[in-house]
């Protein structure tokens, strides 16, 4: 309620609260803790520091931090020979960001996962934090997960869509599929055991389809950010850089 009073007059942005703070009959005590609360949150986006945000605003805001951080941001999807992290293993593993999009496979490259990891700032994923996460964590128990993670999942449910991720693509006309359509997860652990058996092509199919499964991401969220922003501030113009505490705000 507070926030959609400092909007209704017309304060969208650190800078604007810093110019009306006089204007909002603050206690002489409340000014100077706003006044500490504003340096801090300066400072720490200017080191880049999303989990400084992320420790302050809710999870189901964590998405209001996107616009900002958009380069620091993985989207991450994982394959898996089952449903619990203690019956399977992880198979392929897809990283998207700005920088690149790149896989690691199990008894390849997927030990180098954690560090990788790393020098993101923000995590996106669908229905990662009741299965990607959690399946990651056992598998690699020094795996150190962003503070700010967006679960597209119950993004999308906020915005009264449920279901898997393909049926939300398909329902707003996001994302690309090609050479992996009708694919699922029963066909990603029969892929990878036709890969076990000396079946190259299986991999190379499995891949692909996990890529599709997080590049896929990048765009279900700007749209999830650009709804959810003309939800609280109609006023916003359409796209991710009007979603409200980008900039500053």
């Amino acid at each position: 309620m507070t926030e959609a009073d400092l909007w209704r007059a017309g304060v969208l942005d650190w800078k604007t609260l810093r110019e009306r703070e006089g204007a909002l009959g603050l206690s002489p005590t409340a000014r100077g803790r706003l006044e500490r609360a504003l340096e801090a949150s300066e400072r720490a986006l200017s080191e880049r520091d999303a989990a400084w945000f992320g420790r302050r605003l809710p999870g189901r805001e964590h998405w209001r931090l996107y616009p900002e951080f958009a380069r620091e941001t993985a989207f991450l999807d994982i394959e898996t020979t089952g449903l619990s992290p203690y019956e399977g293993i992880v198979t392929v593993v897809g990283v998207h960001s700005a920088e690149a999009t790149r896989s690691f496979v199990a008894g390849d490259d997927l030990e180098e996962l954690p560090a990788y990891l790393r020098r993101y700032r923000v995590l996106v994923t669908f229905n990662g934090s009741r299965f990607d996460v959690p399946f990651l964590a056992v598998a690699f128990p020094e795996l150190i997960v962003p503070t700010v993670h967006i679960d597209l999942r119950f993004v999308f449910y906020r915005l009264g869509l449920a279901g898997g991720l393909k049926r939300i693509e398909a329902a707003l006309g996001v994302g690309d599929r090609a050479g992996v359509e009708g694919l699922g997860g029963i066909d990603a652990v029969r892929l990878w055991q036709e890969y076990r058996r000396g079946n190259r092509s299986a991999l190379e199919r499995l891949v692909r389809y996990n890529r599709a499964d997080t590049v896929n991401l990048e765009p279900l969220l700007e749209r999830a950010v650009r709804d959810l922003s003309l939800r609280l501030l109609p006023s916003s113009a359409p796209g991710p850089s009007a979603a409200p505490f980008a900039a500053g705000g």
